[in-house]
C-alpha cells in the first residue's frame, strides 16, 4: 500500500510536468499571434499610407490590366487600345498588350464595377503588396533565427526591398513583380514546412506566369526532390513537375491564341515609345552586348545630383543593387555547404543570367534594378540562413540602409 501510494505521489508530479509544456507551448504561440497581428496592422499601415499618398496626387485613369480584364470577361485577349500604343503588337487586326497573364486576373472582379475601375490598379497592386509583405514574417519565422532578429529579417523583406516601392505604384507593369515574389514566397515557406511537391511546384509554376524567368528556379527545386533518396523520389518529382509543366503550357497557349505561337511573348515586336529603349532593342531581346551595361547597372550605377528636391536623382534605366537593398550581402554569410543553401543560390543564380542579357536593363523606367526582384526572395532566405550564423550590428545597420533607401523610392515618387 505504501509502494502503491508512492507511486500514486509520483504521477501528479509527472502529469504536472506534461500539463505544463503544452501551456507554455501555447503561450509562446499566442505571443507569436500576436506579434503576427502587430506585423499585419504595421504592413497594412506603410502599404496602405503611402499608396494613398501616391494616388491621391495621381491623374485618374483606367489601367490597361483594367481594360484587359474587361475584355477577357467577355472572351476577348486583346486590349482594344489604338495600334501604335506603347507595348502593344497589332495582328489580325487587334491589339494586344504585351503583359503576362497573371497580372490580368486580379482585375476580373472589378470588371462589373465600372466605378471603381480607375482606383482598381490601386487597390490591387496594394493588396497583394501587403500580402506579399506580411509574408515576410513566416518566411523569416522558417528560415531565421528566433527572436528579434525576425522581425528585423521580415523588415528588409518587406521594406527594404522594392517590393514596397512596386506595390504601392498601381502599375501593372510592377504588379507582375509583386505577383512573382507572393508566390515565391508561398513556394520557400512551403519548401521549409510540409515540402509538398505539387505546392513548391504550383507556386514556382504560377509565379512564373507573372515573371517568366522564375521558372528557371525549378530547375534546381526538381533536382532537389529528385536526389533526395527514398523509393519515392521519382513520385516526389513528377508531383513537383506537372504543375510547373502545366503553367508553362498556360504561358504558351496564351502566347499562341495572341501571336500565333508559343515561343513568342510579343516583347521583341512590340510597339515602344522611347527611342533608346527601341534602338537598344536591334540588338535582339537577349544579347551577351548587354552584359556589361547590366552588370554595371545592377553593382555600380549610382545617383545623380540635382540642386533643388529630393536632390538625389535616380537612373531611368536603374542603379545599383547596393543603392536599395544593401542588406542582401548577408546573404554570403549563408556559405555553399547546406542543400537548401545550394538550391538557393543555384535558383539565384539562373533567374539572373537572363536579366543580365536582357535589352531593358533594370526596368524602364524604374527606381532601382526592378528586375532583379525575381531574385530577390531567394537571397531573402540566405539571409535569413545566414543569420542563424551570425545576426549583429553590422547586419541590422545593413537592414536599416536598405529601409532608408527604398523609402527614398516613394520621397521621388512622390515630389520628383
Amino acid at each position: 500500500m505504501i509502494h502503491h501510494c508512492g507511486v500514486g505521489n509520483h504521477e501528479p508530479r509527472g502529469h504536472a510536468v506534461n500539463i505544463g509544456e503544452p501551456i507554455r507551448h501555447r503561450a509562446a504561440a499566442l505571443r507569436a499571434d500576436r506579434g503576427a497581428l502587430l506585423w499585419a496592422v504595421a504592413v497594412v499601415a506603410i502599404y496602405g499610407g503611402a499608396t494613398l499618398a501616391l494616388a491621391s496626387s495621381a491623374t485618374p485613369r483606367v489601367d490597361p490590366a483594367m481594360h484587359l480584364a474587361v475584355n477577357l470577361a467577355h472572351g476577348r485577349l486583346d486590349v482594344g487600345l489604338s495600334p501604335g500604343t506603347n507595348d502593344t503588337v497589332t495582328t489580325g487586326g487587334r491589339t494586344y498588350q504585351v503583359v503576362s497573364p497573371l497580372p490580368i486576373l486580379p482585375y476580373l472582379p472589378f470588371v462589373p464595377f465600372r466605378p471603381l475601375w480607375p482606383a482598381s490598379r490601386w487597390i490591387v497592386s496594394a493588396s497583394l503588396g501587403i500580402l506579399a509583405a506580411w509574408l515576410c514574417l513566416p518566411l523569416a519565422r522558417r528560415y531565421g533565427p528566433p527572436g528579434r532578429a525576425t522581425y528585423w529579417l521580415a523588415t528588409l523583406g518587406a521594406f527594404g526591398t522594392l517590393l514596397f516601392d512596386q506595390a504601392i505604384q498601381g502599375n501593372f507593369y510592377f504588379l507582375a513583380h509583386v505577383e512573382a515574389m507572393l508566390l515565391t514566397f508561398v513556394a520557400l515557406i512551403e519548401w521549409r514546412g510540409r515540402r509538398r511537391p505539387w505546392v513548391v511546384g504550383l507556386a514556382l509554376g504560377v509565379a512564373s506566369l507573372a515573371r517568366p524567368t522564375v521558372a528557371l528556379a525549378a530547375i534546381p527545386f526538381g533536382l532537389a526532390f529528385l536526389m533526395s533518396g527514398g523509393p519515392d523520389r521519382v513520385w516526389r518529382f513528377l508531383r513537383f513537375a506537372v504543375p510547373v509543366g502545366v503553367t508553362v503550357a498556360i504561358a504558351g497557349l496564351y502566347n499562341t491564341l495572341r501571336f500565333g505561337s508559343p515561343l513568342e511573348s510579343g516583347y521583341g515586336i512590340s510597339t515602344l515609345g522611347f527611342t533608346a529603349l527601341a534602338q537598344r532593342r536591334t540588338g535582339g531581346l537577349f544579347s551577351l552586348s548587354y552584359l556589361s551595361g547590366n552588370l554595371q547597372l545592377l553593382l555600380a550605377q549610382g545617383l545623380d545630383f540635382r540642386s533643388r528636391f529630393p536632390y538625389l536623382v535616380p537612373n531611368n534605366n536603374g542603379h545599383s543593387i547596393l543603392l536599395t537593398s544593401p542588406a542582401l550581402l548577408i546573404a554570403v554569410g549563408a556559405g555553399i555547404r547546406r542543400r537548401t543553401a545550394q538550391v538557393l543560390w543555384a535558383s539565384a543564380f539562373l533567374v539572373t543570367v537572363p536579366l543580365l542579357f536582357y535589352y531593358g536593363g533594370g526596368g524602364f523606367i524604374t527606381y532601382g534594378y526592378r528586375y532583379f526582384l525575381d531574385v530577390v526572395p531567394f537571397l531573402l532566405v540566405l539571409v535569413a540562413i545566414a543569420a542563424r550564423i551570425h545576426f549583429g550590428a553590422l547586419e541590422k545597420l545593413l537592414i536599416l540602409l536598405s529601409v532608408v533607401f527604398v523609402g527614398y523610392g516613394f520621397v521621388w515618387l512622390r515630389f520628383q
